[in-house]
């Protein structure tokens, strides 16, 4: 647990630091006198798109990366290792399959978009090479991954994708370049990260490509394609689950609708930045547990996971609920993106439910249960199109940040009884209710002590008085024993450096 909590603590500052710098475009996308809420929602289609691609176009090969790597590592050299030429091989495959449907569905895109959002139509193809860059460095992200080599992948991920975008940005307000070379150049981004990310690997000199068949490619190749067939149509469902809610925004409401849910999302996603970094640590971990069959490695990952992810997820929510209002004003937001406010608000519950209920997903992705990702996945795909196209249509925005926490509860709930029944694993304590008591209470002192107070003065105030209390809590009833470490550690190193 050490070794995830320190990784935890690197990529997690890693990762803020990207969402600081993703701060930062976001507000130089809505200020007032910058980019439009139609352009602004276009980068989303293009994220959102993308992310599509990169999953159709994967063939489902990262869950088996992830799954079978422990033991190619066991068992053959890096230069005999074939499972990263075959997850590269059959990407591109895939990918030249999703050119072919790009291409055979561009009339019904037309069809779709060009009443309400015909700037997507205008920039239909550029969508594809940012897709491509996105799916290639996407694989070689997980083979980082499976490598426990989480740190620089992440770094590339979450900071050098938005640093890029924001040189972009600075190259648009000078006026250097027109909002037209603007999507052309961002359309490339991800294809920076993939050579760097692939520059990476070779220096580490674990970049080998061998068309030569192994041994554990011949002994689990049975195993891999019956993961393979339902694990694939599994990811395709949760990845059209995540993004349906933009591109059924864009038909029914307009790119400008997209744009103001595009921030709310943003927002509420910062939720999710610990449950990002833990996720991508723990799953070479996870697999090699599942592998060794430690289930008191996996169910005390479990039980931390729950109970650190609930903490950091319940300390940012409360920080920007409390400040949301003067945050627009401050920042001179523009009008437009004030009607996505309460959007925040019930994505950042939806963002806690899924952080309170830890690695779930990842613990049954790394097990033999995989098949299970796929039955779950098709209840989620159930529920999250028809609610979220009725109330999309009918509530606006707001509609689908309800469609999306109706969902995920009970795509969580599933998961969590999954888990309970089969492993007899159960993460939550008397001290996850403590908890939300704590930021409930914390949230309640701040918000009263500043309710007269705007701007700069009441956002620190507020700010403050919630972290100290938050924090103070944490320790006083020992909610989680990695804090009490991490201050002991911390405490010993200092007088040691003294």
């Amino acid at each position: 647990m050490a070794n995830i909590r320190k990784q935890a603590i690197l990529s997690s500052i890693i990762v803020y630091f990207g969402f600081f710098i993703g701060a930062v475009n976001t507000y130089f996308f809505t200020r007032n006198g910058s980019f439009s809420p139609e352009q602004f929602g276009l980068t989303r289609i293009f994220y959102d798109l993308g992310q599509n691609i990169f999953v159709f176009g994967s063939l489902g090969v990262l869950p088996i990366m992830y799954k079978f790597y422990p033991y190619y590592k066991n068992n053959v050299e890096d230069k005999k290792n074939d499972l990263l030429t075959w997850a590269l091989t059959s990407s591109f495959i895939g990918f030249i399959l999703v050119l072919i449907a790009g291409y055979v569905f561009e009339p019904f895109m037309v069809k779709k978009y060009i009443q309400r959002a015909p700037l997507i139509l205008t920039y239909y193809y550029l969508i594809f090479p940012f897709g491509f860059g996105m799916l290639f460095f996407s694989v070689l992200e997980a083979f980082c991954w499976t490598l426990h080599k989480t740190v620089v992948s992440n770094f590339l991920k979450e900071t050098g994708m938005r640093l890029i975008v924001l040189a972009l940005i600075l190259l648009y307000f000078s006026k250097i370049v027109s909002f037209d070379t603007f999507i052309k150049l961002f359309s490339l981004v991800y294809l920076i990260l993939f050579f760097a990310i692939l520059i990476y690997l070779i220096r580490l000199k674990k970049f080998h490509l061998t068309f030569k068949v192994s041994h554990p490619t011949r002994k689990f190749k049975k195993k891999m394609f019956s993961m393979w067939t339902l694990v694939y149509g599994g990811v395709m469902i949760q990845i059209v689950a995540q993004t349906i809610d933009t591109f059924i925004i864009a038909s029914l409401k307009g790119l400008g609708s997209t744009g103001v849910f595009n921030l709310a999302q943003y927002a509420a996603n910062l939720v999710q930045v610990p449950q990002r970094s833990i996720q991508s640590i723990t799953t070479g971990v996870l697999s090699q547990a599942w592998k060794d069959k430690n289930y008191t490695e996996i169910n005390r990952i479990y039980q931390r996971s729950c109970i650190n992810l609930l903490l950091l997820a319940a300390f940012i929510f409360c920080n920007i609920w409390l400040n949301i209002n003067d945050a627009f004003a401050v920042f001179n937001i523009q009008n437009d993106y004030k009607e996505g406010i309460y959007v925040v608000f019930v994505l950042g519950i939806a963002r806690l439910v899924d952080a309170g209920t830890g690695v779930n997903g990842t613990i049954i992705g790394t097990s033999n249960f995989w098949r299970f990702d796929f039955i779950s996945g098709v209840v989620l795909l159930a529920l999250r199109i028809p609610v979220t196209y009725f109330l999309i249509k009918n509530y606006g925005i707001i509609g689908s940040a309800f469609a999306e926490l109706f969902a995920y509860t009970i795509y969580n709930a599933i998961r969590y009884e999954f888990l309970r029944r089969k492993f007899n694993m159960q993460p939550f304590t008397k001290k996850t209710a403590y908890s939300l008591l704590l930021g409930a209470a914390a949230f309640a002192v701040s918000y009263w002590l500043f309710k007269s107070n705007g701007g700069w003065f009441g956002m620190i105030g507020r700010t403050c008085v919630f972290t100290t209390i938050f924090i103070a809590g944490i320790f006083y009833l020992q909610l989680t024993p990695d804090a009490i470490q991490m201050y002991h550690k911390f405490k010993d190193k200092w007088k040691a450096d003294k």
